[in-house]
């Protein structure tokens, strides 16, 4: 099954599974155990990342680029977005009916190959790609909707994702830092504890 084959269920599913995984961590301290109908519909491999907001301020986002058992992967994610995004603290029970829940399935990542740096931007479109820098050690990940709720340009992405990788804002322009664009499916619900709708960019 690939990622675009998700149906709008598929991504209700998702979201309010990533909620159960999420609430049942933090309220009873145990792992949910998904249902084998659930396991064997997210079986296959492909990238994942949950993202938690309140109101339209992150709380959390943690997932994995490349590609793996989607049904591991959305217990692991969304318990890490919860409680182990080194920008904020834990998730509280408190908090959890003021939490909107997200849900982005990704393509695997694909290195942009170019002879010359400055027509990286030319390979970039703001609202279908995501982006990852890397140099060396670091890296830098921004998913496909971020740009989209900046408003800024492509280049602009390609800044700011180096700047997330905790390198300067113009690395794109060095030839020993690799630029790979990924695409995302995203579901969302449109309050906490909302209906799920898939997000158009």
């Amino acid at each position: 099954m690939k990622n675009y084959d998700l149906t709008d269920e598929d991504g209700t599913l998702l979201v309010q599974t990533a909620r159960k995984i999420v609430t049942e961590h933090i309220t009873k301290h145990r792992r949910l155990d998904l249902d084998e109908k659930l396991k064997e519909r997210f079986s296959y491999d492909a990238g994942i990342f949950v993202t938690l907001s309140v109101s339209s301020d992150l709380r959390g986002c943690i997932g994995f680029p490349m590609p793996r058992k989607l049904n591991n992967a959305l217990v692991d994610a969304a318990i890490a977005a919860a409680t182990e995004d080194p920008r904020f603290s834990p998730v509280t029970e408190d908090e959890l009916d003021g939490i909107t829940f997200e849900v982005t399935i990704l393509t695997p990542p694909v290195e942009i190959k170019v002879d010359d740096p400055s027509k990286l931007v030319s390979h970039i479109k703001v609202g279908r790609d995501g982006l990852i820098v890397r140099q060396r050690f670091y890296s830098g990940l921004l998913l496909p909707q971020v740009p989209v709720e900046y408003g800024w340009s492509e280049e602009e992405f390609l800044s700011h994702t180096c700047q997330k990788a905790g390198l300067p804002s113009n690395c794109w322009k060095d030839k020993k830092t690799t630029v790979s664009s990924f695409e995302g499916v995203i579901f969302k619900e449109e309050m906490p504890r909302g209906r799920v709708i898939r997000e158009k960019l």
